[in-house]
């Protein structure tokens, strides 16, 4: 994969299981799964979370290092306006993934409200991820893109984490499905 994970195709043919290792009925084992799956969201938005805290403060740490004509870039107002939106989406995130996470830790969530706030976390998540992972690679400069310098590998990491288990439109529509929109 691009981000330099491994993946593989898993093909199964001319395959029987025994009734007694049956998990369920044949036909029912979606809800099943999409309950798992929805744990794995979860767990994908957390991941994506620390990653983009991680390209931000490296973006802070190199506004206030880099210089230009003598003064430090972070100095700029207009880098500054979108550090500040970095800053604000990704303090909704931090509250997207906590109430996914709360989620899964109570017992009385339904399937329902714990399929909402894996999507509107993965949903959200993806499409932050990506935009921060973008502004590290223009705030860096041409170094940015270098497979040298680090910040690279957060943007195929967010390409590749955006498409995993749903994208962000996957989940908007899957969110609006859930809640009759």
């Amino acid at each position: 994969m691009v981000d330099g994970r491994n993946a593989a195709n898993l093909v199964l043919k001319q395959v029987r299981v025994p009734e007694e290792a049956m998990l369920g009925r044949e036909g029912s084992g979606f809800k099943p799964l999409d309950a798992a799956l929805d744990i794995a969201r979860i767990g994908v938005a957390s991941e994506m979370l620390g990653s983009l805290q991680e390209v931000f403060q490296r973006i802070v740490g190199y506004l206030k290092q880099r210089e230009q004509f003598g003064v430090q870039i972070g100095a700029f107002q207009a880098l500054q306006h979108r550090a500040a939106e970095m800053y604000s989406e990704i303090e909704l995130c931090k509250s997207a993934v906590l109430g996914a996470l709360q989620c899964l830790d109570d017992p009385s969530a339904t399937a329902k409200h714990r399929a909402n706030m894996a999507s509107l976390a993965k949903a959200k998540l993806s499409e932050v991820f990506e935009r921060v992972s973008n502004e590290g690679i223009q705030m860096h400069g041409g170094i940015g893109m270098t497979d040298e310098f680090d910040i690279g590998f957060f943007l195929k990491r967010a390409r590749v984490a955006q498409q995993f288990l749903g994208d962000a439109s996957f989940h908007r529509d899957r969110y609006a499905t859930l809640n009759d929109f």
